[in-house]
């Protein structure tokens, strides 16, 4: 029997680089047939509204989601900003795609997950990276067994420091904001959602603050050490101080996973694609004037051509508005999911500033240990 499409009124919250790009992804789906957004300022709110043909703005998100027509929701906000919306969304029951992470507190991060699963909500995570083929190839192999049992993980992710100054900058809590929070978990969700049938135990890392602490009191990079309870390790480093001018518009990516009967390697550096010019580049998280030479196809939301986003975020976006309007499967994170990663990220930067391995998992709390 042939399902009928549901009718999505889509709430967009936040109306920034991301909540944009949804908008507009959203307008063109042919199961969208309302679009409301809210956005605490009120030209940018007007702008995205006016691009995507929107029916609704508002400066206030619980106006928003009290409108009768929404029935699904996208949280587009700064990452400290995700908390109250997606309480009162799933309170609504409202079916939800949310930008990583859950929250950036991880007592917080628990009492959204647990709003969600009270009210039996399906939410999901914005980890972007799933929808891009060459991690659903490596899932497919991993999943069918083609390493046999995977034993060992290697990830090592260079960020030039844009991103982390971008993120400094936004912030009203500089202590939340670390590389690993922010954009480890991207790399670290890869690797988890590599190895998901594995619980980990025990994580060792240390960090280090040479580029950024002076000025923005920040972490510069971390390395750390997962173990697994059946003995496999994951072991992974990411720094996002490298100089501006490095040509990474965002993400240099490198994963290796090992297994008893093969191996696999993942070469997502971007370097397979060289731009070098004397024009200025506009493209990419945040462009500055000093770069003249750009890994193409490394910003991670996608890349602008022939007038449209070609990419991840597209193929996310179109996925999850297919989940919400005719109940298909997709490879989202999960609320859950969401939560663990946060989780994780935490405990690595805890145990990064004890200087001493800590046992997994760790509770709502325990990040804060002096």
């Amino acid at each position: 029997m042939k399902k009928t499409p549901k009718k999505i009124g889509l709430a967009i919250i936040g109306a920034g680089r991301v909540g944009l790009i949804r908008a507009e992804l959203a307008a063109r789906h042919p199961e969208v047939g309302w679009i409301g957004i809210a956005e605490i300022n009120p030209e940018r709110g007007e702008i995205v509204r006016e691009k995507c043909g929107g029916d609704f703005v508002t400066t206030d998100f619980r106006e928003l989601l009290a409108r009768p027509e929404v029935n699904a929701v996208a949280v587009c906000t700064d990452e400290h900003l995700h908390v109250d919306p997606v309480i009162m969304a799933a309170e609504r029951k409202l079916p939800m795609l949310i930008e990583k992470p859950l929250a950036t507190d991880l007592g917080e991060s628990a009492q959204t997950l647990a709003a969600i699963e009270k009210h039996g909500v399906d939410a999901v995570i914005g980890y972007t990276q799933r929808f891009r083929r060459r991690w659903l190839v490596a899932k497919e192999k991993v999943r069918t067994g083609s390493l046999g049992e995977v034993t060992m993980v290697t990830s090592r992710a260079f960020m030039n420091r844009l991103v982390a100054i971008d993120n400094y900058k936004r912030s009203d809590n500089r202590a939340e904001v670390t590389p690993m929070v922010i954009s480890g978990t991207h790399a670290l969700d890869v690797v988890m959602w590599l190895m998901e049938a594995k619980k980990p135990v025990e994580v060792y890392a240390r960090s280090v603050n040479k580029a950024l602490g002076p000025t923005w009191q920040g972490v510069d990079g971390t390395g750390y050490t997962i173990t697994f309870d059946d003995g496999a390790i994951y072991h992974g480093v990411i720094s996002w101080a490298l100089p501006e001018i490095w040509p990474g518009a965002v993400y240099s990516l490198e994963v290796g996973a090992v297994g008893t009967e093969g191996v696999l390697t993942i070469d997502d550096t971007h370097r397979d694609i060289v731009l070098a010019t004397n024009l200025i580049q506009s493209e990419g998280y945040a462009p500055d004037k000093r770069r003249h030479v750009d890994f193409l196809t490394s910003y991670p939301v996608g890349d602008m051509a022939l007038g449209e986003l070609r990419g991840p975020m597209r193929e996310e976006t179109n996925s999850w508005l297919n989940r919400v309007s005719l109940g298909v499967p997709t490879q989202h994170a999960t609320a859950a999911e969401g939560h663990n990663r946060l989780m994780l990220t935490k405990a690595i930067d805890l145990s990064a500033r004890l200087k001493r391995p800590v046992s997994l998992p760790i509770a709502p709390g325990d990040e804060k240990i002096k």
